[in-house]
């Protein structure tokens, strides 16, 4: 292992096409620990002291390299070029009819067979002192890539502080495209996967969200939440209304949806926590997103192991993925994710650990 400092080292972690894969691990002594693979720019671990001052894993994911090159559910990736699902694989811009690949079911999702969570990024950067230490990834997705239009040029930085993971996402292209970014990290507070998320207690600041059809595209509509199982404006155990969520929408085994944060909202407040109660772990989540996915981990179905040969089950996660909306191309209501030559997409999201 090729130490860079006392708080940020590199090691080798696998190999893919010809190109060495990086684990960069970041240690604040009895604050926060992780490890980031330059190979999706994956977010192998986090881990993050309890209320006894106990370090445990928060995050799904792999041991090693193979377990990422296997099918896996997008664990700690970034997602790209268009988080969440376009239906039909196809979109409309300046006049031209796109066509994406259709991954799930008849609809394009996360960016396609092969997307930015299968790439090896480039680490252009690692920034460090006694605050914070930082790590800069680059990747160009050419013209034509997946089916987008345009050669874009992403830059992500993670930043890790005492208490903080923090994501800046930055992108320029040479011809009119759309994007749509996120991050996909599978969060369980107790620090134990074999536990599912039922008794984390969540609050989403949203007063509507997207209600989907039966191919979890959305409708077109925005729907309140108030009255509904969709209600988390006040902090309630995720397991409290998810039966009559699946009751009341007929399909799914669980929440897969965007809620949608008011449009004159302070970016510099929280738009989501989760408090685990018996471990005390609590995650405050920021973001200049207009929305946030909700995904309960309806589908993990013990089929590959995980971490220390754990299997994982239906619900032994959550994400909570800030975006733009499902399908935003085909909808004009929708905020715009069409990004131009000469302009710049920016976006920033923040998760903040806490100990309640």
């Amino acid at each position: 292992m090729k130490m860079v400092s006392s708080g940020l080292s590199v090691s080798r972690f696998g190999e893919i096409e010809g190109k060495e894969v990086q684990l960069y691990t970041i240690n604040f002594p009895g604050k926060l620990e992780a490890s980031v693979t330059n190979y999706g720019g994956i977010l192998v671990s986090l881990k993050v002291p309890d209320r006894t001052g106990k370090l445990e894993d928060i995050v799904l994911g792999y041991d090693n390299l193979e377990g990422y090159l296997k099918e896996t559910p997008y664990y700690g990736a970034i997602i790209g070029r268009f988080a969440n699902r376009i239906a039909n694989g196809s979109f409309t811009l300046e006049g031209k009819k796109y066509r994406l690949a259709v991954n799930s079911g008849k609809n394009h999702i996360h960016g396609g067979i092969i997307g930015f969570d299968k790439v090896a990024w480039k680490v252009i950067d690692t920034i460090e002192n006694k605050h914070r230490i930082q790590i800069v990834m680059e990747y160009v997705s050419h013209d034509g890539e997946e089916g987008y239009p345009g050669t874009l040029k992403t830059t992500v930085t993670y930043t890790f502080t005492k208490t903080e993971f923090q994501i800046d996402y930055r992108s320029t292209t040479d011809k009119t495209t759309i994007i749509n970014l996120t991050h996909h990290s599978y969060f369980n507070l107790s620090g134990h996967f074999n536990n599912t998320i039922l008794d984390h207690e969540l609050s989403i600041n949203a007063n509507k969200f997207l209600p989907l059809n039966k191919t979890q595209i959305p409708t077109g509509k925005f729907e309140r939440v108030e009255s509904t199982p969709f209600d988390f404006r006040v902090a309630k155990a995720i397991g409290q209304d998810i039966e009559m969520e699946n009751q009341q929408l007929k399909f799914g085994s669980g929440y897969d949806h965007c809620w949608v944060f008011d449009e004159d909202r302070d970016v510099k407040d929280i738009v989501a926590s989760l408090c685990h109660p018996q471990s005390g772990r609590s995650m405050e989540v920021y973001t200049t997103e207009p929305g946030v996915q909700l995904y309960t981990g309806n589908f993990l179905d013990n089929s590959i192991p995980g971490k220390k040969g754990i299997f994982y089950h239906k619900r032994s996660a959550l994400c909570l993925e800030t975006q733009h909306f499902p399908d935003s191309p085909n909808h004009s209501s929708f905020p715009s994710v069409v990004l131009k030559p000469g302009k710049v997409f920016e976006s920033n999201t923040v998760y903040r650990f806490s100990i309640k």
